[in-house]
């Protein structure tokens, strides 16, 4: 028997390898904490027992996770999806607990001596197969940038219902389980509880929130906000507990209490630790619950169970979503997308197995069958695409004609820019290319985006730049460079394998967080990666120096410096014209920095009289002393200002005679 020290030693351990192992293969690490209870659960080396302390603070886990989700819960965003989380999502709740309790009642009907199963634990069970996994699925659709395509937008949105729907169901589950025989009158008691609670957590907890956060936050001091965050959650908690309901309900009306007020981004920050570590502690609670020899006793049974919730929820969440307006490879990219267990799931099945419920034996397989759905998640979702061509049969004809369509809209292009991702920073980029006189053709996964962008009359198309077949019809083979502009490491390394072997020579620039995966990028081939932290931070630090009066020229040094570093290409640029030719350097826009002596002529001087514009010269900026001065035409210039010029090197010298000499 362990010591409480021990035992958390080796949580830890165990949790931090486990995460490790499957963050190596781009594995969800949910799916790392449940693989780790499995392993030193007492079913399997027995490393680790089911003991009281580790459920409770595994409780824990699932009180912050619903903490959380009340601070995404916005009366907004559900009005904008109000079709598909009160429409498709409802429905898919709703049909599967129907399917569920169908099912236990006709296996129990024609199979009496072996199931016995009443309506309530059928209820209970379809309910926690009802549920789908936010985090693995959410996770999968970021890193393949498909939050935003009609089936993602539609997978979120039943993710979103069965996040609400929990609620419910926690309250439900216990009433049905209670022994008092009066089902009605038990729901009714507990449903006049949940109301009470509730209308007092909401009417007074709203008029007392933001007030008491003021006080809290005028202190100024970080650990008095933790501490008070910590008394919110846990004290709503064990308020809704003591009135017979859940702790997670409690937990979820703080949450959305937080969300009403100015402080939920500093919240959601300060709460992510906790929630994330005790969530992992509760996962591996669920694997430790996990009884491998009895799976491997009954491996058909839990087959069956994997095989048949698994193609249910999918035909079900098919033919639901068809009803509801999708074509028919969105609905079956819905479908596949939500198949799969949740972990909300395992609450559930935790809750009626605890209740008494269903027979310990079904549990196990359930939950075995629960496992291995969502450790197939990742790869049914990475293999949908060729799924759906095989069961649509007009989904080649729709994306023949896509592909045909850009190979149309692509036809003329030569020596164009290829954007993959035309979100701010692809419409940015697209912007200066357009001043340049620079062609570029951007390919964009977001529909409407796409519908707005071209009807402003960018050159974008629907289609997706990590696919050989798309760059092809893009006219890889006649571009003259590729910007990846979305910073997503994996989908990056896509397109850089299909350039390296469509178009070895082209140079491709990629869009990267930071520069953790920088050398990973560079040897598959990219020309150069440009990290936002590493360009946000020197921007800072530039505008920062200029401010506190440090000459330009050292900044613009200091820089080069930094940039020189991190990107080759880059270096030496500062110094002169090292990427023009001789002949064109006349032709570079630069920066030039004159400081006005106490003899210059354009003291006392407006910059309308001094007309700079005439050589083609903006004024950028004029320093005097620390301030920096408001510029128009009737700034007048004294001495010992310092004038930052934007021109040609030919301009910019004349511009400065004109300031320092009277002509």
């Amino acid at each position: 028997m362990y010591s409480g020290l021990e035992l958390t030693l080796l949580l830890l351990a165990t949790a931090v390898l486990g995460v490790v192992a499957f963050r190596m293969m781009n594995l969800p690490p949910m799916l790392g904490y449940l693989v780790v209870g499995i392993a030193i659960g007492p079913h399997a080396l027995g490393i680790a027992g089911n003991s009281e302390t580790t459920h409770g603070l595994a409780a824990y886990g699932v009180v912050f996770l619903m903490f959380s989700i009340g601070l995404e819960f916005s009366l907004p965003k559900l009005m904008a999806m109000r079709r598909i989380v009160f429409g498709l999502g409802v429905a898919q709740v709703i049909l599967t607990i129907a399917a569920a309790m169908a099912f236990g009642w006709a296996t129990a009907y024609v199979l009496p001596q072996f199931v016995r199963m009443s309506w309530e634990a059928a209820f209970a069970l379809g309910g926690a197969l009802a549920m789908s996994s936010t985090a693995i699925v959410s996770k999968i659709l970021t890193e393949r940038v498909e939050l935003e395509t009609p089936h993602g937008q539609r997978i979120i949105g039943v993710l979103l219902f069965q996040d609400l729907a929990l609620v419910p169901l926690l309250i439900v589950v216990p009433a049905l389980a209670s022994e008092g025989g009066d089902l009605v009158g038990t729901l009714a008691w507990a449903s006049a509880k949940a109301v009470v609670v509730l209308t007092l957590l909401l009417f007074f907890g709203n008029k007392l929130m933001r007030g008491w956060f003021q006080i809290v936050v005028k202190r100024r001091s970080q650990e008095l906000f933790m501490l008070n965050l910590l008394l919110i959650t846990l004290g709503a908690a064990w308020i809704t507990e003591r009135a017979g309901l859940s702790l997670a309900l409690g937990a979820f009306v703080a949450g959305m209490l937080i969300s009403e007020t100015e402080y939920k981004h500093q919240v959601e920050e300060d709460i992510r630790s906790f929630r994330d570590v005790l969530l992992g502690l509760f996962f591996i609670t669920i694997g430790m619950l996990l009884n491998f020899q009895m799976v491997i006793d009954h491996w058909v049974l839990v087959l069956m169970l994997l095989s048949g919730p698994v193609l249910l929820k999918f035909a079900l969440i098919t033919g639901l979503a068809k009803i509801f307006g999708a074509s028919t490879s969105v609905a079956l990219r819905t479908g596949l997308g939500l198949a799969q267990a949740g972990e909300f799931g395992f609450v559930l099945l935790n809750q009626a197995g605890g209740l008494q419920l269903v027979d310990p034996l079904l549990v196990q397989v359930i939950l075995a069958s629960m496992v291995l759905s969502m450790l197939l998640a990742p790869l049914i979702l990475a293999k949908s695409d060729a799924i759906v061509m095989k069961l649509s049969s007009n989904e080649w004809m729709l994306q023949s004609l896509a592909l045909t369509q850009l190979a149309t809209r692509t036809m003329e292009a030569k020596k164009h820019v290829l954007i993959a991702g035309f979100g701010r920073s692809g419409q940015r980029l697209a912007k200066l290319l357009e001043e340049e006189g620079i062609a570029y053709h951007a390919l964009e996964l977001d529909p409407e985006l796409v519908r707005d962008t071209q009807t402003s009359g960018a050159n974008v198309s629907y289609g997706d730049a990590s696919r050989r077949e798309a760059l092809v019809a893009a006219g890889i083979h006649r571009a003259s460079a590729v910007v990846v502009t979305y910073a997503s490491t994996p989908l990056a390394l896509k397109v850089l394998h299909h350039v390296h072997e469509l178009a070895p020579g082209l140079p491709v620039i990629v869009r990267s967080q930071d520069d953790t995966d920088l050398d990973k990028l560079l040897a598959a081939g990219a020309t150069e990666v440009v990290p936002e932290v590493l360009e946000g931070s020197l921007m800072l630090a530039s505008h920062a120096l200029i401010t506190l009066g440090v000459p330009l020229r050292r900044v613009l040094h200091r820089v080069q410096t930094a940039r020189g570093e991190r990107y080759a290409s880059l270096r030496g640029y500062f110094h002169g014209a090292s990427d023009l030719s001789e002949a064109d350097e006349h032709l570079q826009v630069r920066l030039s920095l004159v400081t006005l002596s106490d003899d210059a002529y354009a003291i006392g001087k407006s910059l309308a009289m001094l007309a700079l514009d005439t050589f083609d010269v903006e004024v950028t900026i004029v320093r005097r002393g620390k301030s920096r001065l408001e510029l128009n035409g009737a700034t007048v210039l004294q001495a010992g200002d310092i004038v930052v010029l934007r021109g040609s090197a030919e301009g910019n010298a004349r511009a400065e005679h004109r300031l320092l000499t009277k002509i």
